[in-house]
């Protein structure tokens, strides 16, 4: 496999994508309750819209940094990594999650741009309520089970298309819509439209999802067996999608500063 793209790219990379899905996902919301007054439609736009951005974005630009756009998902994969010697180090979380949340940030102020709306606008959307966060609970576990089951089963290659419609079905059986990561509800904390969360309700939002990112690598432990031994599974760091990565000798400097 081709050795990995420089970490400031793959860091640009991650932000950019998290940027592009929160103008999707805040952007059709807008676009959604401007064209109809019916909120099973505007959530099914909204969905939908999500749906076909993700799988996109995903596909895009997967090929560099893995297509994260998730620190639930940088962090499992650190923390799967330093079992098996795979993964990212942790210098790649310290740039990987930054710029998902600057660019959720930077997505939703894009989005009010592109449709009048005050560029900064705290949500005054409430969303703290306990069955909310079990939403959340659910809705990050099975994002985690998926994207590293995929990776055990040897089938990364699918990403783009399940992950998408993993996304799409948990916006409807899930309570609180499937936020289903940190960085998002942060952006969308910054817009009071359809897609917004008030502030006052993202702390325990994101404590949902990490106590859910934990219980998603407790059921691809229950369902696919330990990690192997480091070299013996590669596809276990290629979560969300195959990419570039360092070449043995390489990893291992890193490992080692993992495990430090």
């Amino acid at each position: 496999m081709s050795a990995p793209a420089p970490l400031l790219q793959r860091a640009a990379v991650e932000g950019l994508g998290t940027a592009a899905l929160v103008a999707v996902v805040v952007g059709s919301g807008i676009q959604a309750t401007g064209l109809t007054q019916d909120v099973g439609v505007q959530l099914l736009a909204n969905s939908l819209a999500t749906v076909f951005g993700l799988g996109v974005l995903i596909a895009l630009l997967g090929p560099v940094s893995g297509a994260h756009f998730n620190p639930a998902v940088t962090l499992a994969a650190w923390f799967t990594g330093r079992r098996t010697g795979e993964g990212p180090a942790r210098r790649d979380v310290a740039a990987y999650v930054p710029a998902q949340v600057a660019g959720a940030i930077a997505g939703a102020v894009l989005a009010d741009a592109m449709f009048g709306k005050p560029l900064v606008d705290f949500s005054t959307h409430d969303r703290f309520s306990s069955q909310l966060w079990l939403g959340e609970m659910v809705a990050t576990a099975g994002l985690v089970w998926l994207v590293f089951g995929l990776a055990r089963a040897r089938r990364a290659h699918l990403a783009p298309l399940l992950v998408a419609c993993y996304i799409g079905a948990a916006y409807w059986f899930t309570s609180s819509t499937s936020f289903a990561n940190p960085a998002v509800t942060i952006g969308r904390a910054f817009t009071d439209t359809f897609a917004g969360i008030a502030p006052t309700s993202v702390l325990p939002f994101l404590a949902a999802q990490l106590i859910g990112a934990l219980a998603g690598l407790g059921l691809v432990a229950v369902c696919f067996g330990r990690p192997a031994a480091a070299g013996d599974d590669e596809d276990e760091a290629e979560a969300v999608v195959p990419h570039g990565r360092q070449q043995p000798a390489a990893c291992s400097a890193e490992e080692s500063a993992l495990t430090s």
